[in-house]
């Protein structure tokens, strides 16, 4: 019988074929599973950097929270809402500032609703004096018990309460009234507060469940809180991100701060730290957070207002509306 030329050569060359191929396969599963095992090293990797730097911002804000355990209500009043910086007769108070600011943006028409909600509210209510009058519920908030109770004070009419009868006063006189009418206001203010409630910017949630409508406040006032409880800018931005969750959108959100300060005084001995702003730094917060700024202005604190309790060489109000 003829032989078929070359089939013998056939075979064994499918023979050598398969059998060379067999250490490409296995070679290629084990480069795989190298390849996986790499990834999922670098996954866990990137999972501990996220993790560290989530406990180290976690850190930044209790060691945050422990520079206020001195403060002292009484002394921050006396500091920063008595005279050389509250004076009402001089025309460039940083008071008299502030307070026009915020008429401004309450009487503009625009800023409406039912709830306005005052984030760290401190021991001060010159924030909403104005405001007091257009929303028919009105919530103060803050980290510090002693603030709260400071507050309380005030709205109970204890003895010893601070005085804001100034204020009251020239609030009245911005809004046209008679100089008796600021025990109308004062009236009105105690019965539009509804609730003093604990806050903490550095949560998602801020405020207690429940605290609020679901649709959120129609208006947030915030006066010389975010920069002075944050580490840092991010923490700032990320605090400013928190309590935007508290308004509703298309709601306005009223802001006060400091410009290029780096401390103040909480009380004798008490330093605490502040971050130090510049308005492009505030604007770039407000768009990371979704607003529309709407106004912004700056008022420069003349130097015998600059009396050591800070270092604070200016102010910036903002009104916004979130998108």
């Amino acid at each position: 019988m003829a032989s078929v030329p070359g089939a013998g050569d056939a075979l064994g060359l499918s023979a050598i074929r398969r059998t060379d191929s067999l250490p490409h396969f296995f070679t290629n599963k084990r480069m795989d599973a190298l390849t996986e095992k790499r990834k999922k090293a670098d996954r866990g990797m990137e999972r501990g950097r996220v993790e560290d730097k989530e406990q180290g911002m976690r850190d930044s804000v209790a060691a945050m929270a422990r520079c206020y355990r001195g403060f002292n209500p009484t002394a921050y009043l006396q500091y920063n809402y008595t005279p050389p910086r509250a004076d009402f007769s001089r025309d460039d108070s940083i008071v008299l500032w502030k307070l026009g600011c915020l008429h401004r943006a309450f009487t503009e028409g625009d800023v409406v609703g039912e709830t306005l909600v005052d984030v760290g509210s401190g021991p001060t209510l010159y924030q909403v004096l104005s405001g007091c009058e257009v929303f028919g519920r009105v919530v103060l908030t803050d980290f510090l018990d002693v603030n709260r109770r400071e507050l309380r004070r005030w709205l109970g009419e204890e003895e010893g309460s601070f005085d804001w009868t100034p204020y009251l006063q020239h609030v009245c006189k911005l809004e046209g009234r008679g100089p008796s009418a600021w025990q109308e206001k004062a009236a009105r203010l105690r019965s539009v507060v509804t609730e003093i409630l604990p806050i903490d910017v550095h949560q998602p949630s801020p405020l207690p469940p429940g605290a609020l409508p679901s649709p959120g406040a129609d208006c947030l006032v915030s006066s010389f809180c975010l920069e002075s409880v944050s580490p840092d800018l991010a923490s700032f931005t990320r605090a400013l991100g928190h309590v935007s969750a508290l308004l509703r959108p298309g709601g306005h959100l009223l802001l006060i701060g400091a410009l290029g300060e780096s401390y103040y005084m909480g009380g004798p001995g008490v330093r605490i730290p502040v971050v130090p702003l510049d308005e492009a730094q505030v604007c770039a917060s407000l768009r990371a957070s979704s607003y529309a700024l709407l106004h912004l202005s700056t008022y420069t604190l003349p130097p015998d207002m600059r009396v050591g309790v800070d270092d604070v060489t200016g102010i910036f109000f903002v009104k916004a509306r979130k998108m």
